[in-house]
């Protein structure tokens, strides 16, 4: 097959990394992968990759005409089976693009928490947790696939060298390393960082030898980087470190004692052979052992709590784990074992290849009361947003992970 896999930025993250990972796995298989993208931290992961990168403007709107115009000559000229949009802005694109235009085939993959309730019922979804796609097909999708984030276990191991990390940070040989790497977004982050420099914070006041390292950008590094700094003088010394991003975050996994994180970050914690906390949002923090792996796995590397900031949970999490090497050694032993069995990026790609053989056998032109129906609701969403700003008020996600929580507190 001749793929188009079009991500939706190329920042660090999760999503882009599974992009550019099963695109390349895919491509192993004997398919022909594009990979459709700006340019960014993540373009020579790309062409390390071995995938051809199509570049498009960092400045378009999302969705953006200009792209779908651009992305329907791409199929045409170059014989393009079938179009895979990362998150729903590129989803979009290719919807409104070569599939309205020219028939082609195309499928999306959400990772976020919740799915944008406008996104075509008959477009081929692919979700990275069980329960969403449960929810999925109740809200009407009608072909809902599950790919479970996956982790290139060979790259990504308890081989890999840390030492260099911890020597770049000037820790002492005992001294214990936390580590987290993610975005530096308001949206799901930002809180969970916030509650880790105090909880660390706090632990350095009482004696504890112990180091958080954040590595991540993004807007919200302000915010971030006042709280580093307010725990750093208080301590009169650097108990949290916030490193900015990193193009290859692996030495950060290999030289931590322990992992915190969520979604795809969690994973490749665990395939470090790490014991990992989970960082969710209302003062969630569990960690991850043979009594909560479940919740996880259904749910997904995430989690919400009844509120509170979880300096407590985070503390209670923590402790044991410092306490114990024993305890360390074995939670990283059950979660590399787990990556290594059920999160494979080879057994991913031959997953993707199905649905991908899937989605073109049951591909039908789209309807125009369903092009109409998007159309208004990427419209509707884009003038809530402005509203938002103009009025000062939150502004909506455009990972609808917002709207995902409201409903789960309801």
């Amino acid at each position: 097959m001749n793929i188009v896999v079009y991500a939706h930025s190329m920042e660090v993250g999760g999503s882009q990394f599974n992009a550019i990972e099963i695109g390349q796995a895919t491509q192993s298989l004997g398919h022909n992968v594009l990979l459709l993208a700006e340019d960014g931290a993540l373009s020579p992961i790309v062409e390390k990759a071995g995938l051809e990168h199509i570049r498009v403007s960092t400045h378009r709107t999302r969705p953006s005409p200009g792209v779908m115009s651009s992305l329907t000559r791409l199929v045409e000229q170059r014989g393009i089976d079938i179009v895979h949009g990362y998150e729903w802005p590129p989803a979009v694109d290719a919807w409104l693009g070569p599939h309205r235009v020219l028939g082609t085939p195309v499928i999306a993959t959400v990772m976020s928490a919740a799915v944008a309730p406008f996104l075509p019922r008959s477009m081929p979804l692919v979700v990275g947790v069980e329960l969403l796609r449960r929810q999925c097909l109740v809200d009407g999708f009608q072909s809902v696939g599950l790919i479970e984030p996956p982790v290139d276990v060979h790259a990504n191991s308890p081989e890999f060298d840390g030492l260099g990390f911890r020597l770049g940070l000037q820790l002492a040989p005992d001294a214990m390393l936390i580590v987290v790497v993610c975005r530096l977004v308001r949206e799901l982050k930002l809180e969970g960082l916030l509650v880790a420099c105090r909880t660390v914070g706090r632990l350095a006041s009482e004696g504890r030898n112990i180091h958080l390292a954040i590595v991540g950008d993004g807007p919200a590094r302000s915010e971030v980087e006042a709280a580093a700094g307010a725990v750093n003088a208080m301590a009169g010394n650097a108990v949290v470190s916030l490193l900015g991003e990193l193009q290859d975050p692996r030495p950060a996994y290999a030289a931590a004692d322990i992992v915190l994180g969520m979604g795809g970050s969690a994973l490749r914690g665990l395939a470090f052979g790490k014991p990992l906390i989970v960082q969710g949002e209302a003062g969630f923090w569990k960690l991850c052992d043979l009594t909560t792996v479940s919740q996880f796995l259904e749910a997904g590397w995430y989690g919400l709590a009844s509120g509170g900031d979880g300096s407590d949970a985070l503390r209670s999490a923590l402790e044991p784990l410092m306490d114990n090497p024993a305890l360390r050694h074995s939670l990283g032993a059950f979660g590399r074992k787990l990556i290594v069995d059920r999160f494979s990026l080879e057994s991913a790609a031959r997953t993707q290849v199905s649905h991908y053989e899937t989605a073109i056998s049951l591909s039908a032109r789209a309807k125009a009361t369903e092009i109409a129906r998007v159309s208004w609701g990427v419209g509707r969403h884009y003038v809530r947003r402005r509203l938002a700003r103009a009025l000062r008020l939150p502004t909506p996600a455009d990972d609808f992970n917002a709207l995902d929580r409201q409903h789960r507190k309801n």
